[in-house]
């Protein structure tokens, strides 16, 4: 089985089209069961976030993946297939991989560096594995991603390559310090967004969620309060800045409740914040595509080279390692075999010259192990060694015709005439 991803990011398609595609709650449980449940598919993830929309499968068929995955991202979103497919990208095998170690870095984000990503893969492989749509393949892979991202994290500077998303938004509304704020939603995404407005010098932050109970918590956290999310409109008459991130699907701030100039900044996907606020005299409302626009955060330099020798580095263990296990039933299977061999010829000796001793029987028994041992010593090292290389399945396979292997079946040693 090979890894394939398919999607669409904040780098191939507008923000618009990334809203109608982004899939949250049940709607991504149903694309990702729908996904693994296709013939092509083994095992299926998928990341959704508000720059990007990604599928990662293990196929053993490609072409036939690539249209079966693209249709189903058509059917769930409702964009048709023709629309959707300009922008969508296809990475396999090798390059699905450090896609993925790329991504979970940071390096492919809107906002170089930002850290919500780790958050997001690791809850888009808890969701699949709950949901049973990951097995060995994909497990392994996203769990070594999240690994490398955490080592680009420790070991470089690239948490200060670009600001957060919350940061580059902040960034555009200029001095914040002493003005009252207002965080409409209480998840990862607002819990950073409350975090900041405090550091930023912002000591009255209200916040506002559904369930009133993690707004309690949230509001906890920075000083703040919270309210009920029915009070929404009523904090905006007081409120200087405002950050929403519900994912609630729908708007939940439309130009109806705005009474006074305000500093809007929507990080949903779909928006929470209606477009149309920008006709408000004295709103101002910043969102992804501004922020992608903006260039805020964008900086590259030497942490961000750093991460990428990093991703290479990691790149090439990952892909040795998975190279080398591809021999291990090869070399099993051998193994076996020769035990059989080994096993069946010693119950001949024994049956030519019975009245070896005990003693005898084991020093016997203990040579003709140790030259067994010693002749496949250097070919398995080698075989492993040699899996690493362009090309290293054809030395595996040279030694399952020689020798008459059936690595799936290691246990059941053919007979062989010496």
């Amino acid at each position: 089985m090979s890894v394939l991803s398919i999607g669409l990011s904040h780098r191939t398609a507008p923000v618009a089209l990334l809203e109608r595609v982004s899939v949250t709650g049940d709607a991504l449980a149903k694309l990702l069961h729908d996904v693994q449940d296709d013939p092509c598919v083994a095992e299926a993830m998928v990341v959704s976030t508000c720059n990007r929309v990604e599928v990662y499968v293990t196929v053993d068929r490609f072409h036939a993946a690539v249209t079966a995955v693209s249709r189903l991202l058509g059917v769930h979103s409702g964009v048709p297939v023709e629309e959707l497919t300009p922008h969508l990208y296809v990475h396999y095998e090798e390059r699905a991989v450090e896609h993925l170690f790329s991504m979970v870095c940071g390096l492919d984000s809107m906002v170089v560096g930002e850290g919500q990503i780790l958050g997001q893969v690791r809850r888009s492989l808890q969701l699949a594995q709950r949901r049973g749509t990951v097995g060995a393949t994909l497990n392994e892979l996203v769990q070594q991603a999240l690994r490398v991202g955490k080592r680009a994290h420790h070991e470089t500077g690239i948490d200060q390559a670009g600001a957060s998303l919350v940061t580059a938004g902040l960034a555009l509304a200029g001095d914040v310090a002493g003005r009252r704020a207002l965080v409409v939603g209480a998840g990862s995404m607002s819990s950073l967004a409350a975090t900041t407005l405090a550091k930023a010098g912002v000591t009255d932050i209200v916040v506002a969620n559904r369930t009133y109970e993690r707004g309690v918590r949230l509001a906890e956290t920075v000083g703040g309060r919270a309210v009920e999310f029915s009070a929404v409109a009523g904090e905006l008459a007081g409120a200087d800045i405002v950050i929403s991130c519900t994912g609630a699907g729908r708007h939940v701030i439309t130009p109806g409740m705005l009474t006074r100039p305000v500093f809007l900044l929507d990080l949903a996907l779909p928006h929470d914040i209606d477009p149309a606020v920008r006709s408000v005299p004295g709103v101002t409302l910043v969102d992804l595509e501004t922020i992608k626009d903006s260039g805020v955060g964008a900086r590259e330099g030497d942490a961000v080279e750093a991460v990428r020798a990093l991703v290479a580095e990691e790149l090439r263990a990952y892909l040795d390692a998975e190279r080398a296990s591809r021999v291990t039933p090869t070399v099993v299977a051998l193994r076996s075999k020769a035990a059989g061999v080994v096993e069946s010829e010693l119950g001949r000796l024994l049956m030519r010259v019975p009245d070896l001793d005990e003693r005898a029987r084991d020093e016997v028994a203990m040579t003709v192990q140790r030259v067994v041992d010693k002749l496949l010593h250097e070919p398995t090292v080698r075989v492993k060694r040699l899996a690493t290389c362009p090309g290293g399945d054809h030395y595996a396979e040279a030694l399952r015709e020689l020798f008459d292997l059936d690595p799936s079946m290691p246990e059941a040693v053919r007979e062989v005439e010496l």
